[in-house]
This record gives structure tokens, sequence and C-alpha cells, in this order.
């Protein structure tokens, strides 16, 4: 039986966690991938994983930071800080029938005083029809607008009807002495659908009483033969300076606070819901009579955010289907809609085992909109090119309006709902095993934010798993996952990475850190390389050392010019070190040399000698030394040569070797070297060397003469 990731002593919590079923599908996974398993490149891997995670955390792992005030809703109360608490409220609660309190009324029409001319042009269609079903998206201000309609009418007192009420039942609900009705988000259905005839009905009554009704639906509400009125609502900024302006009533503090750089973010956005822009609004009128801090106002966003995602996952009004979408498009956020469906639905079937344990779960094939499923998660759909092994092709896209969205679901179903634990981790194993890179990397994603929640949970029932795996493929997931983890900020990462890459009695763990320091080390290039040179020293075999120095390699093209230069300075502290010191910086040296993503070190050397910077001559000396060092010279020629090759279709590198090439020169030996790498170099389809190559050896022969070989400065160990 192959080494599972939860069978090592004291993992037990993940057995419990994991059904049978699925652990039975990961052995089976792992046979059949072990045969042809082995470490995928790591410049390919970096690339993969830069590629493919979201811009939530994109920014994160290979530099910048996030802030701003953005969408969501706010539900009940909100907290800011510790100590101040702040009520918004942003629109009634949909009531059974009563009579509306005429507060509510008066409080709409001062906020709805700045955009009323969107009711007139329905004010003669109802008093003329008496009955209008006005149909919008929700949180648009619909039911307001029934409001302001009604008292447009002169109509005093408005009743609220049930929105359970059957549409046949409607006549009997006219009652009572009100003149005005509103029936908000009625209920329909196939089976009870509202129909052209009850509203005839309605309308007789209504002309007898001299009354009026106003009925609200969503855009899926299900209709027979009836005239709908599309409410077109203000826009988010209108509404925000419509609330501003009844609460503060002062046009100089008012303009002083829609300067604010939080309101100028928040005004230059169209995808906030209305009732964001009227809890945004009384949240500036809080900070300017002064019982909001500017911090405070700062957090009202990600509050905003926080309470969309708990109104999602804490109501039965959402359903399961919907939710694990929501939580897959969370994973896949900015990945194609049909890869992210797709998924979403092996999520569905693993909450409906936990839900029914020992049924088969039951995925409709059909009947799931596309339209609704986005505007349900306030998500946005577009088209762009997606980078695949075969090139770029067009996919249609989804991701949530706010960027945040994202990182908050995971962060609310992982740490709020535990039940959902067992369904979501069976899911997250199951996408490590994809042969889709991108799948493979927003599991490592998901990961890393579970961690950055809750590190202990994460670590025993995921990335601890991945680490052990008999798989390459599987540690690589795990060391992606660390080191987005240590990117978004999650604790005790480095020293995590640590511990694992000292213990030489773990292989697998120490294989999974030393990859996660490739990607970790430039936030951390003194730690990161101080580990891989503890590690070079006590590593057993070549393998080991193989992976070590690419990971240094990688350290050392990295795009940012402070990190290259640090990394460059530790290689040549190495050259002075042990063997094993040496070895590794010639090594890791050479490599970069020849994987380096568009010859990154040939361009860079070409800036430093033009600005006459250290790190030139450094790179100089590392060049002279492996060039001399009989265990590196092959390797080195061949890193030249590809250079060369490429030149004769460049002039920019050919510039570049001209300047390189005479500086390695460091004795006789060297020039006979590099005369011979040249003069016997075949060009792309074989034969005579190209013609770029006689360009350069001229170039060499006609530098001044190499000085002697005792004067290299670093000594040469054979």
């Amino acid at each position: 039986m192959s080494e599972q990731p939860g069978d090592k002593p004291g993992d037990a919590s993940q057995d419990d966690t994991d059904p049978a079923a699925d652990r039975q599908e990961q052995t089976n996974g792992e046979h059949a991938n072990a045969a042809d398993d082995r470490p995928q490149d790591p410049w390919a891997a970096r690339r993969e994983l830069y590629e493919h995670v979201p811009a939530f955390v994109g920014g994160s792992l290979v530099g910048g930071a996030q802030t701003g005030v953005s969408g969501g809703s706010v539900v009940g109360d909100v907290v800011l800080g510790t100590k101040v608490e702040h009520h918004y409220r942003i629109g009634a609660a949909t009531r059974t029938s009563g009579n509306i309190p005429s507060s509510e009324l008066e409080h709409l029409a001062q906020v709805f005083a700045g955009y009323e001319e969107l009711v007139h042009p329905l004010r003669d269609r109802l008093r003329e029809e008496r009955v209008l079903v006005l149909s919008s998206a929700p949180f648009t201000g619909r039911r307001s607008a029934a409001l302001m309609l009604l008292r447009s009418l002169d109509v005093a007192r408005v009743r609220a009807i049930d929105p359970n009420t059957r549409p046949t039942a409607l006549p009997d609900e006219m009652n009572g002495d009100s003149l005005g009705y509103l029936i908000s988000d009625l209920v329909t259905s196939k089976e009870n659908p509202l129909r052209d005839i009850d509203l005839w009905a309605v309308r007789d009554g209504l002309r007898e009483k001299d009354a009026y009704m106003v009925i609200t639906v969503d855009l899926f509400a299900t209709l027979r033969g009836v005239d709908v009125v599309a409410w077109k609502p203000p826009s988010p900024q209108a509404v925000l300076r419509a609330h501003l302006h009844a609460r503060v009533q002062d046009p100089r503090k008012e303009n002083e606070l829609l300067a604010l750089a939080l309101s100028r973010e928040f005004l230059g956005r169209d995808d906030h819901q209305l009732r964001e822009a009227a809890a945004f609004a009384e949240a500036l009128a809080a900070h300017a009579d002064g019982t909001m801090t500017y911090e405070e106002l700062a957090g009202v966003g990600p509050m905003l955010v926080r309470d969309q995602v708990q109104e999602w996952f804490g109501s039965d009004e959402t359903q399961l289907r919907d939710k694990a979408f929501l939580i897959s498009l969370a994973a896949f956020d900015e990945a194609a809609y049909a890869l992210t469906a797709e998924l979403s639905d092996s999520l569905y079937g693993q909450f409906q085992r936990t839900e029914d344990a020992g049924s088969e779960p039951r995925v409709g094939i059909f009947g799931t909109s596309i339209t609704k499923r986005l505007r349900l998660a306030r998500a946005v759909e577009y088209w762009q090119e997606e980078h695949t092994e075969w090139g770029p092709v067009l996919q249609r896209m989804a991701r949530f309006e706010e960027r945040r969205a994202a990182g908050e679901v995971l962060r609310e179903v992982w740490t709020s709902h535990p039940s959902a634990r067992p369904a979501l981790l069976a899911w997250l194993r199951k996408l490590a095993q994809d042969g889709r890179p991108l799948v493979r990397t927003r599991a490592a994603v998901t990961a890393a934010v579970l961690a950055e929640t809750d590190l202990p949970s994460a670590m025993a029932l995921l990335i601890e798993g991945w680490a052990t795996s008999k798989l390459y493929r599987d540690r690589l997931v795990a060391a992606n996952a660390l080191a987005t983890a240590y990117a978004v900020g999650a604790p005790n990462i480095p020293r995590i990475l640590r511990s694992w890459c000292d213990d030489e009695a773990e292989p697998r763990p120490r294989w999974t850190a030393i990859r996660a320091y490739a990607l970790v080390g430039p936030r951390m290039p003194d730690e990161a390389l101080e580990a891989l040179a503890d590690a070079a020293r006590t590593g057993g075999d070549d393998q080991e050392a193989q992976h070590i120095a690419e990971s240094v390699a990688l350290l050392l093209s990295d795009e940012s010019d402070p990190v290259r230069s640090q990394v460059l300075r530790r290689l040549l502290e190495l050259l002075q070190d042990e063997p094993s010191g040496r070895q590794l910086a010639l090594h890791a040296f050479v490599l970069a040399c020849t994987r380096a993503d568009s010859r990154l070190l040939l361009r860079w050397y070409a800036e430093a000698a033009s600005s006459g910077a250290e790190d030139g001559q450094r790179m100089i000396l590392l060049w002279q030394t492996a060039l001399a060092d009989l265990r590196y010279t092959a390797d080195a020629l061949k890193a030249l040569a590809g250079w060369v090759l490429e030149a004769d279709s460049d002039a920019q590198i050919e510039r570049q070797l001209t300047i390189l090439l005479p500086t390695l020169v460091a004795s006789l030996e060297d020039r006979k070297r590099l005369d011979h790498m040249l003069g016997t170099l075949c060009g792309r389809r074989g034969g005579d060397p190209p013609a770029v190559a006689g360009r350069l050896m001229a170039a060499l022969r006609g530098a001044a003469a190499p000085p002697a070989a005792a004067g290299r400065q670093v000594p040469d160990h054979h």
C-alpha cells in the first residue's frame, strides 16, 4: 500500500474528515500517476504559479498591495475597531401584511429627493392603470421606488402585503382604509405564476376604492401575460450624494467629505449596490460629526464585503448548488467560467455526500443559468485570452466584481461552517491531482488562504499531506501553497520551511521546502540562501544537490534588481566557503545563465557594465571561476553558446556579448576555450558556425592580452 498524506502519526484528524471513497480515489490517483511522476522544471513551475494566481493574491505574491473601499451589503450591526459600534439602516426588511410606518416614508422622501424625477414618468401610468409591476435586479431600490411612486399620488397610508400571498388571493388583501398597497418581491413559481387575469381582478377592486398598488418582482419572476415596467435605478453615486445631503445638510461639508480619497474611490466604481451607497453615506456622516475616525471609515469597505459573504452562506435562501458555485468562483476567480462551473458541480457532489452519507450525489446536468449565477455572486463575465501549453486561447472568464470577495468567501466557509470542511478538503485534494496546471495552482492558493486564516488546521489537513506525498506533483502543490501563504500574511511560514529544510530524515518535506524557498526567497533572500546553503552542506545525493542549485538559480533569476544583487553578493561569499558552498554557487550561477528567461543575466550584466555597477564585476568573477573549474566548464560554455546562437538573429544580444566575452578572459586557457567554442559552434540546423560567431571571435582576439592566470581572485578547485 502506498504512503498517503494522512498516514503519518498525529494526523488522524484527516481520516476523520476524509470519506473512505475519497481516500480510495486519492490512492488510485497516486498509483496511476506514480509511474511517470518526476519533478517539474522549476522555471516552468514558477511561471505557471505566477500566471495562474488570481489578482486578489497575485499582487502579494509578486509585490504590491490592495487597499480601498468596495462592495458588499450590511445586515444588522457593523462593528469597526474594538469600541465603536454603528448601525446602518440601509433598507427595511420585507414584512408580512401591515401598514408601513409613516417615519419610514418620511425618511425615504428625504433621501429620495435627489432622484425622485425617476418615478415621475410612472406616476401618470399608475394613476391610469391602478396597478403596476416593477421589475429589476436585487438591491436596485425598486421597493423604495414603489413607495415613492405611491407617495407621489398623495397616498397617506401604504399597506405592505405579504409577498408569499398567492396571486389569485390578492383581492382579498385589499381591506381596511389604506389607499396604497405594496407587494415587495412577490414570490412566484411555475405552479404559482402572476398572470394578467390576477391583475385584472386587482384593478377592479382598486378602482372601487380609489386606491393604488405596486408589485415589485425580480428578473426571474414567473409571469404570464403581465406587462412589467423595467425599473432603471439611479447610480450609486447619486444615491450616495442624496443620502449624504439628507444627513449632513451642509454643502461645504458635503463637498469636503466627497473629496476624501475613500469617497473618490467609492464614487469611481459603478458596481456598488444602492444599499451600500446608503451605508457609506451614513459612515461619511458619522465621520463628519466625529463619531467615526478615518481609520474606521476605511474599514467600512471590508466590512461590507464580509457581511455580503455572511449573507450568502448564512441564509437558506441561497441554494446548496449556488453556495458550491460561490466557493468554486472564489477558488477560480478570473478563470474560465466553464472550468469554474465544472468544478463547482464536483464540489456540490461532495456537499451532497456530507448531507446524505451513503447516497450517490445527484447533480443536474441542465437547468442552471449563467446570468442568474453571476448576478447572485455579484460577478461579471468577460472574454480574455488564457495562456495554455498550446498557446493563448480566447475564453469566457468570470470574476467577482469586488476583488476581496474571493478570499472572504473562503475564510467564511472554513471558519464559520465547519460542517463544510469534509467536502471542501476532499474537493481540494482532488484538485491537487488534476492534470491542469491552473487547477493545481488554485488548489494551492486556496490552501494558502485557509492557512492565513487557520494555520494549524490547514497544515494538518492539507499542506502536510501534500508535502509528505510520494508524488512530486503533490509536493509542488504544497510548496506553492506555503509560498502563497507567506505572501498573503500567514504566520510562521519561515519557521516551517526552515525546520523542513533542515530535517534530513524527512526527504519529502525537505524537497518541498527547497522548492518553496525559490518562491519566497525574493521576500527573504538572506534567510532563503542561508537555509539552502546549509542544506547543500548536509545534502546526500546529486539529485538533491541539483534541486538546491535550481532554487538558488531561481533566486538569481528574479526580476527585482535588489534581490538579484543581494543573491549575487551571497554567491561570491559562498565561493570562499567549503567545497559544498563553492559548488552550490557555481552550479546555481551556471544554471541561471542557462535557464533564466529572456537572457536575463546577460541583459543584467550589460546594464551593470554600462553603469559601472559592482555587480558587473561580481558576475565576471563568477564567470571566470566557472570557466576555469572543470566541473562546470562545459556547462558554462554551453550557456554562452546558447546566447551566441540567439545573437545570430538579434543585434542587441550580439552587442552585449561583444562587451561580455573579452572580460571573461583571465588567462590564455580562457581565450582558447572561448575560441574553440566559437569556432566549433554549429548553427541551429547543424553545419558551419553562424556568422555572428566569426564576428565575436574577431572582437575577442582584438581585445587586450589576458593577465597571468595567477592573478585570478578566486582559486581554482579541480
